[in-house]
């Protein structure tokens, strides 16, 4: 970075980093658990599990819009000297940093199955939905803008890799052709040949 340039990571995916190895992880867990007869029995740990999905599938996609919303609002555009991070990189960088967190969550859900077969993975699950369910909403409120949100580097190293965290003080925009992320955080699909 040169001359007062900042690095810029993709605010949908951040968010939509922790998305993939959650849903993995949680239907792994919940798949072991159902082995496990558990103090509850396996109806009730799947029937407690499913709803546990649900809830932590809405409370992980809703959370927080309204101080997304307020950063979006207030975004500036990105400066000539910023650079903008790769979607991989991006991704490696948030799963690198949340590794032993993302192995305890697992654990956990395992553990769980002892006592409510499925119902630690599913809720695992449920959060990796909602942050695919975040992601896409964070794409729409991009596309209405028809800017795409970035957040800087250094501000979530500060805060833990959270795009809306309280180290994060503002967001950068560029136009929608930028970087190699689509609006919601996927791959961005190569035109296809005439």
């Amino acid at each position: 970075m040169t001359r007062g340039g900042q690095g810029l990571a993709r605010v949908a995916v951040v968010v939509r980093a922790g998305a993939a190895p959650l849903w993995w992880l949680g239907l792994l867990a919940a798949g072991i658990g159902v082995l496990v007869p558990g103090a509850t029995g396996r109806r009730i740990g799947v029937l407690a599990g499913a709803t546990l999905f649900l809830v932590a599938a809405a409370v992980v996609a809703y959370g927080r819009r309204g101080r997304y919303r307020a950063l979006a609002r207030t975004a500036a555009r990105a400066g000539r000297y910023d650079v903008l991070q790769d979607r991989a990189v991006t991704a490696r960088n948030w799963r690198r940093a949340h590794r032993w967190w993302l192995l305890l969550a697992f654990l956990a859900a395992l553990g769980t199955a002892f006592a409510a077969p499925a119902a630690g993975g599913l809720l695992l699950a449920g959060c990796g939905a909602g942050l695919w369910w975040k992601a896409s909403w964070i794409g729409r409120l991009e596309q209405e803008g028809e800017v795409l949100l970035w957040v800087r580097v250094d501000w979530l190293r500060a805060d833990a890799g959270r795009p809306a965290g309280k180290a994060v003080k503002a967001y950068r925009t560029t136009g929608v052709a930028a970087g190699d992320a689509a609006p919601g955080g996927s791959r961005r699909r190569l035109a296809a040949a005439a």
